[in-house]
């Protein structure tokens, strides 16, 4: 699927290419709109027929991915449920096998995820990735989601690489379609980032990737969770 010779730079992102986004999706489906539906006195149907539009209403944006926003619009404490929830946090089959594996390569590996800082520490402290990446951004350290083209301008002022030899994989296709802009020339698309739910269909210009061991040379050892 790749020659990896022709490539530099793994930028890869977090919840649903990494992680399976199973606990993002259901945290905020389920878990949050029962608690404000708690907090208020109202059923989790009504709660989620005022709070699921709002959510869709930002989607894209910083907010819509900010704990901190979040925890004042709903008068929640959204880093205590999402920690509440910590045990649904998951590694998507052979991600960590994958870094395991660029560890040992002369790539430079780097976070890029629209996730909040408070949510990717805690994800680090249930997963055990951190010491895996060279370098970990986030679309809030640069005030843009990587939706943006601003994300990228400011990510690449932050770190030299070259786009044409830079393999980028994410889940989000909006995402991708703004890398794909910015000329990031090696990209993947996660077919299925929500474990509980069949494999997308993907169409279009992106390469989809069903599971991390097809970028793996055959000889390469499988690094069990």
């Amino acid at each position: 699927m790749l020659n990896w010779a022709h490539i530099d730079s793994v930028l890869l992102d977090l919840d649903g290419t990494l992680l399976d986004l199973h606990y993002d999706n259901y945290f905020w489906n389920e878990f949050v709109p029962a608690r404000y539906a708690r907090n208020r006195n109202l059923s989790v149907t009504d709660a989620k027929t005022k709070l699921l539009p709002r959510m869709l209403e930002l989607q894209g944006t910083l907010d819509w991915y900010c704990v901190d926003f979040w925890s004042r619009e709903l008068n929640l404490d959204i880093l205590a449920l999402k920690t509440e929830l910590r045990h649904l946090i998951k590694l998507r089959p052979g991600a960590r096998s994958f870094l395991s594996y660029l560890r040992t390569q002369p790539q430079r590996v780097i976070l890029a995820t629209n996730a909040h800082l408070k949510s990717v520490a805690l994800k680090f402290q249930q997963t055990g990735l951190a010491p895996l990446f060279d370098r970990v951004i986030t679309s809030h350290e640069l005030g843009h989601p990587k939706e943006d083209q601003t994300f990228w301008e400011k990510f690449h002022l932050l770190e030299a690489f070259e786009p044409k030899r830079t393999l980028f994989i994410d889940d989000n296709l909006t995402v991708l379609e703004a890398a794909a802009r910015y000329g990031i020339g090696h990209l993947l698309c996660v077919s299925r980032p929500d474990l509980t739910q069949p494999s997308r269909t993907l169409t279009g210009d992106f390469t989809s990737l069903a599971h991390f061991d097809d970028l793996l040379p055959s000889d390469c050892p499988r690094v069990m969770r």
